[in-house]
């Protein structure tokens, strides 16, 4: 089931967040950059201000299975366009749909508010993201620069088919 987030989500979202950058950045990043105290703390931070924003500023989206967070997904729309800032799957769920069904609710999300075309960052060295990304259409976009060690990428959002 995806559903909206709420206030009560955020100390499972930012466990679930931990859980899964750490698949990829473990060994690249010093641990204290995205797990420990110090980093659950900023991450439930940030999940905190994405959930208490406005519908017209974003949303944050939450896959659950039997009570359980399974995945989550966030995305903010600003005066320069809409970003999917986070897609995380608890990597014990990985390959069952999870992420397909999340981009699917956030593509749902978007078409609805009249968005066409959507922006991401992804960490260059997370191959399972990139790939999951370039399965659903994302795009490099040559023309922007990359941003440190991350790669933008591009949606255009297209009608529903047979609209």
């Amino acid at each position: 089931m995806i559903r909206a987030a709420h206030p009560a989500d955020l100390d499972s979202i930012a466990d679930l967040h931990t859980r899964a950058r750490a698949t990829y950045y473990r060994g690249r990043l010093p641990e204290e950059a995205y797990a420990g105290a110090a980093g659950l703390a900023l991450s439930r931070e940030g999940w905190s201000r994405a959930v208490a924003r406005p519908a017209a500023e974003g949303m944050v989206l939450c896959a659950e299975e039997d009570g359980r967070l399974t995945g989550v997904a966030a995305f903010r729309t600003a005066a320069d366009g809409t970003t999917l800032t986070q897609l995380h799957v608890d990597p014990a769920h990985w390959r069952r749909g999870i992420g397909a069904a999340l981009h699917a609710a956030c593509l749902d999300a978007w078409r609805a508010a009249g968005v066409d075309r959507v922006r991401l960052e992804v960490y260059e060295h997370n191959l399972r993201a990139r790939a999951f990304y370039a399965r659903h259409g994302w795009r490099p976009d040559p023309a922007v620069p990359r941003s440190g060690s991350h790669l933008t990428l591009w949606l255009e959002i297209g009608p529903l088919s047979g609209e």
